[in-house]
């Protein structure tokens, strides 16, 4: 598997791309093209094309949740390639009105305008999306220290308030063990990796990239820690929803590396 970093928070010194407080990462397994997630706006697709990424190319396009720092960009991909015959895996409740301090804080596009363009494969349940690439759905609570916090509230005629439980993550399953790729973890990031263990009937982590909605020092960041120490996790790229703070604490333990627009990754 090759992870290219197309959208994060941030780049790298001497390195020309965009930066956007959004996530978004171009994956190949073997003859397969992934994208995962879109970021805000069009600067994924400009960054793509600055490294020669050719997006229309792309077989599946899997988002991780339905807030619009992952969905935003959709409608630019729609638009800058209208013949591309690519599917979206998401869960059911991605393209869900949400609102946050009245402000609306989800996909740009609805359902309805999203299929008109797109094949959509909406799913709770764990879905192969390439050979060795596994969409896990949605993530039950398999910990005491990583419950769900609502975030404002989706909008369905009446409001109730939104636990985010489209949150989602994917997988590869390598000769090594597993390599879990996130967006923000709103479902927690012990319990995405513990629910891919389960999916993938095997222990072993290689490593994590992605959002960990990490930002106070905190019991819920200690046990963090220390459940990446029992469960030998040495390769930690945290990013994008990851306080400094954080990131310092977890250093302390388990050396993270710098994520930035451009880092490849190569696992087999």
């Amino acid at each position: 598997m090759k992870l290219t970093v197309l959208i994060d928070n941030n780049t790298y010194i001497d390195e020309y791309y965009i930066g956007e407080p959004a996530l978004s990462y171009y994956i190949e397994d073997e003859n397969e093209r992934l994208l995962f997630d879109t970021g805000y706006s069009d600067a994924f697709i400009r960054n793509a094309q600055a490294m020669n990424i050719d997006l229309s190319a792309i077989s599946t396009l899997i988002l991780s949740h339905g807030h619009n720092d992952h969905t935003g960009g959709i409608k630019y991909l729609m638009n800058q390639y209208p013949d591309c015959n690519c599917k979206i895996v998401a869960h059911p409740d991605v393209f869900k009105k949400r609102i946050y301090n009245e402000l609306h804080i989800g996909s740009p596009l609805a359902e309805k305008d999203v299929k008109k363009m797109m094949n959509l494969h909406l799913t709770k349940q764990p879905v192969k999306v390439s050979k060795n690439i596994t969409f896990l759905g949605e993530i039950p609570m398999m910990n005491d220290f990583e419950r769900r916090h609502a975030i404002g509230v989706i909008e369905e005629g009446e409001r109730s308030e939104d636990y985010v439980m489209d949150d989602s993550a994917i997988v590869y399953q390598g000769k090594d063990g597993l390599f879990i790729i996130t967006g923000c973890s709103h479902s927690g990031i012990c319990n995405i990796i513990e629910y891919a263990k389960e999916v993938c009937n095997e222990q072993k982590i290689v490593g994590v990239i992605g959002g960990f909605h990490l930002f106070k020092l905190s019991e819920r960041l200690t046990r963090t820690i220390d459940y990446f120490q029992k469960n030998g996790i040495e390769e930690l790229y945290p990013c994008h929803c990851v306080s400094f703070k954080a990131k310092a604490e977890i250093h302390k333990s388990i050396p993270v590396h710098e994520v930035g627009v451009g880092l490849k990754i190569e696992i087999e």
